[in-house]
């Protein structure tokens, strides 16, 4: 499985950003794909899961209202629409091929949010 993510930026509080994971080698059409965070001097913090068929996705608390996760199967890439962004948004984010919940999930090598005015 390769992941490789895409969109990270500098922006201000209150703006928006899309990031990108271009997915491939899953063996299977069933899997999940999420976005982990972590933020400067702090651990892995799960942000939102999606899975490849249906309608699943689930959000963290901290994110709810604000991001959006989606899919293009025929891109083979998701994506996570993140709105009114919070200076406590500032991370490296990351996709993983883990389920929701969980930060253990092979990542990519990740791109950086910064959210300062």
């Amino acid at each position: 499985v390769q992941l490789v993510e895409s969109g990270g930026g500098t922006v201000q509080p209150g703006g928006s950003l899309r990031l990108s994971c271009a997915a491939s080698g899953f063996t299977s059409e069933n899997y999940w794909i999420s976005w982990v965070r972590q933020a400067p001097g702090k651990g892995l913090e799960w942000v939102s899961s999606i899975y490849s068929l249906g309608s699943l996705s689930y959000y963290a608390d901290s994110v709810k209202g604000r991001f959006t996760i989606s899919r293009d199967n025929a891109k083979n890439t998701v994506y996570l629409q993140m709105n009114s962004l919070k200076s406590e948004d500032t991370a490296r984010y990351y996709c993983t091929a883990g389920i929701p919940y969980d930060v253990t999930g092979r990542r990519g090598q990740g791109t950086q949010v910064t959210v300062s005015s």
